[in-house]
């Protein structure tokens, strides 16, 4: 490698201005305040948009298993019993909550399910509504609503290049063996060099806790399927990725040599 890259001692740091208006996009209802509830707690006023938050054609004759497990029956309105559980848990954190039409994979065969192509053009029109500064996507991994969510966001980022965007890790999902380590990989081979960021933010468990436990409906299948408990109980940590060119000099990284 060459080039010095700057500081070392600089590197990893966050400038104060780049978090003026944070956007942190959200697969489904849970997802941000699982993966980055201190950072939104830590600064009021972010707004958390989920992109899988609009009403399907039609809901299934037998609710899915996720939906079972939560506690509804046939005949429902699980989107809007969670729409009112995302509302308590931005209240808790001091967010905005922000909700894009798209159905969650669950409730659409394969076909009519959206695609990054699909869901880029309203993703980035609700970030230029809301006047970002920086963008959280997910990091994508595991579940196929996550890889659109975050597919999308690397689409619109190729748009909006003036804005810091971060990747926040899956917490359902990071600790899936390979899976967080493939993800990262394919980030630098595509030359979006992620790098673990120092983002300013405050700990705050039992606030974050209140948060996701508004989900209400999700906590039986996240405990069952996540180990939510555990979870709670170790205090796994948030950890956010910078997506943004490395030193000049260091591009061979990309080819792992």
């Amino acid at each position: 490698m060459t080039g010095d890259g700057g500081s070392q001692w600089n590197w990893g740091l966050v400038e104060p201005g780049e978090l003026a208006r944070i956007v942190v996009v959200s697969p489904h209802f849970d997802d941000a305040a699982m993966g980055a509830g201190h950072v939104i707690a830590s600064h009021p006023g972010t707004a958390v948009l989920t992109v899988f938050a609009g009403r399907p054609p039609a809901y299934p004759p037998v609710p899915s298993e996720w939906d079972a497990a939560g506690g509804f029956g046939p005949g429902d309105d699980v989107v809007a019993v969670r729409r009112q559980e995302d509302l308590h848990a931005m209240a808790v954190l001091g967010a905005e909550a922000v909700w894009l039409d798209f159905s969650d994979h669950q409730y659409l065969a394969p076909a009519d399910r959206p695609t990054p192509d699909d869901v880029a053009p309203a993703l980035e029109s609700a970030l230029r509504g809301a006047g970002a500064t920086a963008v959280f996507l997910p990091m994508g991994l595991g579940n196929p609503d996550h890889v659109v969510a975050h597919e999308a966001g690397l689409l619109v980022r190729e748009r909006m290049g003036d804005l810091a965007w971060f990747c926040y890790e899956d917490q359902g999902y990071k600790h899936i063996p390979g899976l967080l380590a493939w993800r990262v990989g394919t980030l630098l081979r595509a030359l979006r060099w992620p790098t673990p960021a120092i983002v300013p933010h405050g700990v705050d468990e039992e606030r974050k806790w209140k948060a996701i436990y508004a989900y209400r409906s999700q906590i039986p299948p996240l405990e069952h399927q996540h180990v939510l408990r555990e979870r709670r109980a170790h205090h796994v940590p948030e950890q956010f990725w910078r997506l943004a060119p490395p030193p000049p000099g260091w591009e061979r990284l990309a080819r792992f040599e």
